[in-house]
């Protein structure tokens, strides 16, 4: 570099330091709670999934923000910019939809996503393909204060952490993930479920058969408690002996108040992934007013899509994926919130006459054909 060198040592040190934190980033969570360094959740992602109301919210979150494209944008004018390989298909084996949808799926769950290297551009090295990588197959090892990651490991073998084919890049999220914050939320659920299913399949209660006359073997009470359950299965009258008597000892299905108790964890379950309660049909203390389908719409995005899209656009416009001056956006005004075309023409009518725009600009914002 020599004489025409004007960066110092400091200089180029502070760079290197600035991408390695962006491969590295801060931890932000109040402890780490891992064994070997890898975030263990309270619970299981696919124990929560077996909860229904939990299932459809992931669902609805994961599935409609993958379906939003991106495009890349200059910052300082706004102008839509050509988007590169990775915007339009992330991973060479993977359509975009998959490995969107569990990126979202990493960052409602554990707080945080993680993509590979897999291809890199040749004139500036920076990625062009990645890879989804489930955070159970991530470790990590921390500083003296357990505040920053050194480095990453991917199934127990290290990666680059200065960039280039296989490094890591961390997307980070707004809180530790649902796994670990609302674990005793779907445990609850999880159990309401399980009894449920023991009623269902032991439809009578559950009771004491006593036996009054002289007694008997263990063999023979087993014999006994057989035959009682196979003939339950079959048929709904019972018969005993004079020296036997039945006592139920349980509640029946309504006392215990399942479908109650179902209801309400549902309610909780939406709170805990800020979803509206109406769109899990948790309908408890449902004050819901007139809204029409755009109403909702931006509603959901605002609360529940809005926070983890922007954690994936702003992880993606950083300089070590993005170049400088260019940012990442998610299209969602052109898609998942585009308005009715009465009220789109209404407003390009309007920008006509002011003239704010042209004919061919309008023509451009319907993506409608130049008429030659």
């Amino acid at each position: 570099m020599g004489i025409f060198s004007r960066k110092s040592p400091s200089q180029d040190a502070q760079q290197s330091n600035s991408i390695l934190a962006q491969y590295a980033p801060q931890i932000m969570t109040e402890s780490s709670n891992s064994i070997y360094n890898y975030a263990t959740p309270k619970l299981q992602r696919a124990d929560a999934m077996k909860v229904s109301s939990f299932a459809r919210a992931r669902n609805l979150i994961c599935g409609t923000g993958a379906t939003i494209p991106m495009a890349l944008y200059k910052k300082s004018t706004g102008e839509e910019l050509g988007s590169p390989v990775w915007l339009e298909q992330p991973s060479l084996v993977q359509p975009r939809f998959v490995t969107m949808a569990w990126t979202i799926d990493s960052l409602m769950m554990y707080g945080t996503a993680y993509w590979e290297v897999t291809e890199v551009y040749e004139e500036d090295g920076r990625p062009k393909r990645f890879e989804w990588v489930a955070n159970t197959r991530v470790t990590f090892d921390l500083d003296l204060y357990n505040t920053t990651v050194n480095q990453y490991y991917v199934d127990g073998f290290p990666r680059p952490m200065s960039g280039g084919i296989g490094s890591l890049v961390t997307f980070q999220g707004f809180d530790e993930g649902v796994l670990a914050r609302g674990s005793q939320t779907i445990q609850a659920a999880l159990d309401v479920q399980r009894a449920m299913a023991v009623a269902a399949a032991t439809p009578f209660p559950t009771g004491v058969i006593k036996n009054t006359g002289a007694d008997m073997t263990p063999q023979e009470v087993q014999g006994i408690l057989g035959a009682w359950k196979r003939a339950r299965d079959t048929r709904g009258t019972a018969f005993l002996t004079a020296t036997l008597d039945y006592t139920p000892t349980s509640y029946s299905p309504k006392d215990m108040v399942y479908a109650e108790s179902l209801q309400y964890l549902s309610t909780e379950v939406a709170r805990l992934c800020n979803i509206p309660a109406y769109m899990l049909s948790a309908d408890m203390n449902n004050s819901m007013i007139y809204s029409n389908v755009m109403d909702e719409r931006k509603q959901f995005f605002a609360y529940s899509l809005m926070p983890y899209l922007d954690a994936i656009a702003a992880r993606l416009s950083m300089n070590d994926i993005t170049a400088n001056g260019n940012e990442v956006r998610f299209e969602v005004n052109d898609t998942f919130l585009r308005t009715e075309p009465l009220e789109r023409l209404a407003a390009i009518e309007k920008m006509l006459q002011l003239d704010l725009i042209t004919v061919e600009q309008a023509r451009e914002m319907e993506e409608l054909t130049h008429i030659s």
